[in-house]
């Protein structure tokens, strides 16, 4: 009979021997970052200084290409340069904010960074946003100015009563309405310098923009993105999947996203890359235009994945030269059948907050993983799992107080310890500074330290790595967007004038996320869902909308009033449930009833949401 001791010993060799390339890897990127930033930090470099040494050295080289426009990295710098100089001109300073509201086009990264040389920070603003969202991330950035596409303006139209008098408006493109009077932005470069603006001192540490996160209560928040934190996503996703200067990703992603607005764009600022910018996601045209742009890499979402798959089989499925797709929430289940199809080598999965502290990477195409943690030396990288009340998502404790952090095989919230002055586990926060606060976790490790609570569960296997679970407090991912259970609310709230409303993510067999849903208290039979349609159209972006409506007599409340949500999750839409329940029909925009037909055709996909 074997010994714990034994076993435990034979179980760790084995797992050092399975795990040594990999951590060793992880171990050789966080010299490398604590180097290179500690260079730029000496040097008080930042972002644009970068990929000015990117046009010295290859200014010919396509930097963006869209919609069969190529622009040079020359070309690029010629624009920064023309913002640069502009806003400066008329008074912009470091410090100051702009907001930037605008669809996807090589415009977008040009004018945060042409913004960046002078020291101006920009707010990047989701062009879904619409109503009280928008008003709120204008108004939460204190920014100077906005900057719109011309394809906005109405939105901007709609809002401008409830902004600041003082805020300049610009265009960029042409406008599509007549009843505002923004400057033209576009015209007014044409007459701008293309020279390098006025040198102005700035540090790596400094805020380069604002990416706007639902966290995991309430309106949307603005993350704080210093020049270091862009610099090192860029460059650990670069690093452990060997991108290089060679190659072209299509990024069909949102700009104003982290994924397409930094670990995309960032490819091409910092390491030389060729980026395809698409406006909008296209399944259907999607391997065309890897084939046209001759990609060997691309971005994804686990719905983009989705949605290629559905696509018809053609012949052309293994005509592209992508090598890599990196992204993530690919789902296991269909992770080798798209390898299989579409010929890809490797799927790289990573996990990560904007404004977190605990990014971790698959870069072994380990199906289902979504990064890693070393098991061997741990301290090196303080990043954990901590168990948490299922039902109210506080940390469990110990009977000393801390934390308890989860085992192998167990589920808990991903923490990462906030080491000051370290720039790989600092928390830059919010711009809202109470709602900073509401991300640290103390006593963690030890008493007095602290962690930022990702509201993500994982769990982790015995070589260390890890699996998403779920989310925690009041949000849930669907459609690749997180969406925010109160801001919902607030909005049928709104419609309805009723008390009682409570929102949710509910799962859909075989599809990704959580489908939002809306359980609203109707004593008197006077709800009209189709009215709530409308007016969740008007307020919310696609996305947020609610899948499903429940209209219910009543919904229990804890001993502090707040509506109860397990049950209502644990339900779903099945209309076995003694309330009536609603699906919204993607073709007529309008709600209609789940009967038990409409519910096995939801969960067999042949009804499409």
């Amino acid at each position: 009979m074997y010994s714990n001791q034994y076993l435990w010993s034979w179980q760790f060799t084995w797992i050092v021997l399975k795990t040594l390339p990999r951590d060793f890897r992880g171990l050789m990127f966080l010299i490398k970052m604590k180097l290179d930033i500690s260079h730029y930090n000496k040097s008080n470099f930042t972002i644009g200084k970068i990929f000015e040494s990117l046009v010295k050295k290859h200014p010919a080289k396509p930097c963006f290409i869209c919609e069969d426009t190529t622009w040079t990295y020359q070309d690029v710098d010629n624009i920064t340069n023309r913002i640069g100089n502009y806003f400066y001109e008329a008074g912009y300073r470091k410090g100051d904010m702009v907001a930037l509201f605008m669809e996807n086009r090589p415009e977008y990264v040009c004018i945060w960074l042409g913004l960046s040389k002078i020291g101006v920070s920009a707010a990047l603003i989701n062009f879904n946003q619409r109503d009280m969202a928008l008003v709120h991330s204008i108004n939460v950035s204190n920014a100077r100015a906005v900057i719109f596409g011309g394809e906005l303006s109405q939105a901007i139209k709609d809002v401008l009563p409830q902004l600041s008098k003082t805020i300049q408006l610009y265009h960029s493109g042409p406008l599509n309405t007549n009843d505002i009077t923004p400057v033209d932005l576009d015209a007014a470069l044409v007459r701008t310098s293309s020279f390098p603006p006025p040198k102005v001192q700035q540090s790596f540490k400094d805020c380069l923009f604002y990416i706007y996160t639902s966290g995991t209560t309430g309106l949307p928040k603005a993350a704080v993105v210093s020049h270091t934190r862009y610099y090192y996503m860029t460059m650990g996703v670069r690093f452990f999947f060997k991108i290089t200067g060679e190659d072209v990703l299509y990024d069909t992603l949102p700009l104003y996203h982290t994924a397409g607005g930094i670990l995309g764009t960032g490819q091409a600022v910092l390491g030389g890359t060729t980026l395809v910018i698409r406006k909008k996601f296209s399944a259907s045209q999607f391997w065309n235009d890897c084939i046209k742009y001759n990609c060997t890499v691309a971005q994804y979402i686990g719905e983009i994945c989705r949605y290629l798959l559905a696509q018809p089989e053609k012949q052309t499925d293994l005509h592209h030269k992508v090598r890599l797709m990196f992204g993530n929430g690919l789902r296991p289940q269909i992770w080798r059948e798209f390898q299989e199809r579409f010929g890809v080598e490797v799927m790289g999965e990573f996990y990560g907050a904007t404004e977190g502290n605990c990014n971790i990477i698959n870069f072994e195409n380990k199906v289902g993983a979504v990064g890693f943690l070393t098991r061997i030396l741990p301290f090196l990288y303080p990043v954990t799992l901590i168990r948490v009340n299922e039902q109210t998502g506080e940390p469990l404790r110990d009977r000393n107080g801390l934390c308890i952090f989860a085992k192998p095989g167990e589920a808990g919230e991903l923490v990462g310890k906030i080491v000051k002055g370290n720039p790989l586990r600092e928390f830059d926060g919010y711009a809202n500074k109470s709602a900073s606060q509401k991300k640290i976790v103390y006593d963690v490790y030890r008493r007095g330290d602290s962690g930022f609570l990702t509201g993500d569960v994982l769990s982790m296997d015995q070589y260390g790595y890890m699996y998403f679970r779920d989310r925690t407090g009041d949000t849930f991912r669907w459609r690749g967007e997180n969406v925010s259970t109160s801001e919902v609310e607030a909005v049928i709230h709104n419609i309805v004038k009723l008390q009682d409303a409570v929102c949710y993510g509910v799962e859909i067999p075989g599809i990704e996320g959580r489908a939002g849903m809306a359980a609203i208290v109707d004593e008197n039979n006077t709800v009209d869902v189709n009215v709530i349609a409308e007016g969740l159209k008007r307020s919310l972006p696609p996305y947020a909308r609610p899948v499903f409506l429940r209209l219910t007599k009543s919904v229990s409340m804890t001993g502090t009033f707040k509506l109860k949500k397990v049950d209502l999750k644990k339900e779903g839409f099945n209309p076995e449930v003694k309330d009536k329940i609603f699906y919204l029909d993607s073709k007529s925009g309008r709600y209609e009833q789940v009967t038990p037909a409409v519910y096995h055709g939801i969960c067999s996909h042949k009804i499409r949401l």
